[in-house]
């Protein structure tokens, strides 16, 4: 067996996970205008997407447990950029839709993915082979997960 099947430098996970912790530092910075946490912007993507969607769907499009889900859906309900609301439909369910004022933060967030994909300094044909391999490889991930 090779000794550079072992070298850290070889191993796909930490090039992964060297480059999200970096691109999170990115949309640290990008963030601090709309005074949200990179999590509650990607809730806030999905719900300027659909505007009410119950927790367990955000959990399941986020890849986040309700454990996790749940105490940030709050403080962004006391910071006034989502309401929580029980479904009328099953009492178990929680809602969550936006406020005017998390509506309101889409216009500020507009520039953002322009202002991510300027700082990465990749072209876009390359940011887009990047997130079709990285859509196939999830998939591969998933459906391996899915099956076991």
């Amino acid at each position: 067996m090779s000794n550079d099947l072992l070298k850290l430098e070889n191993q796909i996970c930490f090039k992964i996970y060297s480059a999200e912790r970096e691109i999170t530092r990115l949309y640290r910075d990008l963030l601090q205008e709309l005074n949200v946490t990179y999590p509650q912007y990607l809730v806030l993507l999905l719900l300027w997407e659909k505007d009410s969607l119950s927790v367990k769907e955000l959990g399941k499009r986020l890849f986040l447990d309700s454990g996790t889900l749940t105490p940030m859906l709050k403080r962004m309900e006391s910071n006034g950029l989502v309401e929580r609301k029980r479904s009328v439909e099953d009492e178990r369910s929680v809602i969550i839709t936006l406020t005017e004022k998390g509506e309101a933060l889409k216009e500020k967030a507009a520039c953002i993915p322009n202002q991510l994909t300027q700082n990465m300094a990749m072209t876009k044909e390359e940011l887009i082979h990047l997130s079709h391999t990285l859509t196939s490889m999830l998939d591969v991930l998933q459906n391996q997960s899915n099956s076991e």
